[in-house]
C-alpha cells in the first residue's frame, strides 16, 4: 500500500491557491479540468515532495473546485492536514504577515494550527526537536477553533 493524496473541496480556487501556494509554500504539480463533470482538480505538493510527486503522482494534496457553487461545512469534521516545517516561528510569521490567523500559536515551539479559506484545519509541526519558546508566540492566546 502507498499513500497517494488527500482531497479537499474548495469554494474559491484563487483564494485556496493563494493560501496553499503563496502563503504555505506548496507547489502546483498538475491540474485536470473536466468539462463534463464541471470541476477542476489541482494537485499540490510540499516543496520537499515536489520531485517525487511529479514523478509518481504522490504524495499530493488534491484541491477539488466544483464550478457550480456549493456550500461546504464541517471542515473540522474532516480532521486536518499536517505539514512539517524547518522553522515553525518563521512560517507562522509569514502566514500572519499574509493575513492568515494563527488559531493555535506555536507556544511550545513545536505545533501550530491555522485554517484554509474553506475552514480546513492545517497543523504545522516543527521538524526535529521543538524550538526554544519565543515571543510573541509563547504568550499568544488561541484564536477561534482549530
Amino acid at each position: 500500500m502507498r499513500y497517494l493524496h488527500t482531497m479537499v473541496r474548495v469554494s474559491d480556487e484563487k483564494a485556496s491557491l493563494d493560501f496553499y501556494c503563496n502563503k504555505l509554500g506548496m507547489v502546483e504539480i498538475r491540474r485536470y479540468d473536466s468539462e463534463a463533470g464541471r470541476f477542476t482538480n489541482i494537485f499540490l505538493a510540499a516543496p520537499g515532495d515536489a520531485d517525487t510527486a511529479a514523478d509518481t503522482k504522490a504524495p499530493v494534496l488534491e484541491l477539488t473546485y466544483n464550478w457550480d457553487p456549493e456550500d461546504y461545512t464541517g471542515g473540522r469534521n474532516f480532521g486536518h492536514l499536517a505539514f512539517e516545517t524547518d522553522d515553525i516561528y518563521a512560517l507562522c510569521q509569514q502566514l500572519q504577515d499574509g493575513g492568515v490567523t494563527i488559531n493555535r500559536p506555536p507556544r511550545d515551539g513545536r505545533m501550530a494550527f491555522v485554517r484554509s479559506p474553506d475552514g480546513i484545519s492545517v497543523e504545522l509541526l516543527q521538524k526535529g526537536e521543538a524550538l526554544e519558546k519565543a515571543e510573541p508566540w509563547a504568550s499568544m492566546e488561541n484564536t477561534g477553533s482549530w
